[in-house]
């Protein structure tokens, strides 16, 4: 016996309107206009009707990270949160540096909460030295390109990924980072970082990198994703890429908008991620991003970790929020 179920005084997401949605054996189904005495009604005044959402940039922790996250419970919050698609970064352990890897995850999400659409690395255990084979993975079912959670500084070894990765159609998503910039930095460089004593992580490290990858787009005429954007100058590098016509886009997370690096406070790890959270005036050139169109997507950077990782003196806690 088929069950009925209407969804009364949604709000839809984009009109306003209040809507009745009917979903008969887990499928929306048409309103009926009669017959429907013994359908279960629920009356949601406080939720939102919308399509369902999808996150481009998130960590799933599987292979090899499981007491951190796992794909199950990673898109279980997905779906818990709206999200019914999920794009995940490749740097667990082992990183998903081949088509095998990609396959491995693709069959571990088969049963999964969310819809799982594995990113591939850019270089072979993203070392930064030695593409990955960008073509096969490709075919493997990769969605896109990225060495996540670590840059690729060589200049020359972008350009080599980006002339690879623009025959297969899909985008490298930068993390962008200077390393010699961001040296052994913990937190956004300024006033906070200097009263807590920690060593700070100036607004350069990722604008030069931003402002590389732009030229080499150009360059190349390959797709240039830039990832997780936390400064006004990153978002000017957007905006200049945008003028010039090259295929660049951007994102940015909910963190950098309603947060800054006071929320660190007294050493709280839960305020650590990279980038940075970053200043009051990062954060206004964030929002006016948004506003006048330069930001592209928001993704989440969902990046769990074990408590107890996360209860280690600030300087050593790992960089990372959840977000889903």
């Amino acid at each position: 016996m088929s069950t009925l179920t209407l969804f009364r005084n949604l709000t839809h997401w984009r009109t306003g309107e209040r809507v009745t949605v009917a979903v008969e054996d887990g499928v929306i189904a048409p309103l009926p206009k009669r017959g429907h005495e013994h359908a279960r009604v629920l009356e949601l005044p406080g939720a939102v009707l919308a399509p369902g959402l999808v996150d481009l940039h998130v960590h799933l922790r599987e292979p090899g990270q499981s007491a951190k996250e796992t794909i199950e419970t990673g898109t279980r919050a997905a779906a818990a949160g709206g999200f019914t698609s999920v794009a995940c970064m490749p740097n667990t352990v082992p990183v998903v540096d081949s088509p095998a890897w990609v396959e491995w995850v693709k069959h571990r999400a088969a049963t999964a909460y969310a819809r799982v659409l594995p990113i591939a690395a850019v270089t072979q255990g993203q070392q930064g030295e030695q593409l990955a084979p960008l073509l096969a993975m490709a075919r493997a079912g990769a969605v896109a390109f990225s060495d996540d959670g670590a840059p690729v500084a060589s200049a020359a070894i972008m350009r080599r990924a980006l002339e690879y990765a623009r025959s297969t159609g899909l985008p490298i998503v930068c993390h962008e980072e200077d390393p010699s910039l961001r040296a052994d930095g913990v937190m956004n460089e300024g006033f906070t970082a200097t009263r807590l004593g920690l060593r700070g992580i100036p607004n350069a490290a990722e604008s030069v990198m931003c402002r590389r990858d732009v030229d080499l787009a150009e360059l190349t005429g390959a797709r240039v994703h830039l990832a997780h954007l936390s400064t006004a100058q990153a978002f000017e590098a957007l905006r200049d890429a945008r003028r010039r016509g090259l295929p660049v886009t951007g994102e940015t997370c909910p963190h950098y908008w309603t947060l800054t690096d006071e929320a660190v406070g007294e050493y709280d790890t839960h305020a650590k991620m990279n980038p940075p959270l970053r200043g009051e005036a990062d954060r206004e050139a964030c929002l006016a991003a948004i506003a006048d169109g330069t930001v592209d997507c928001f993704a989440t950077d969902h990046a769990p970790h074990t408590a107890d990782e996360k209860a280690r003196p600030f300087a050593e806690a790992p960089f990372g929020i959840v977000g889903l």
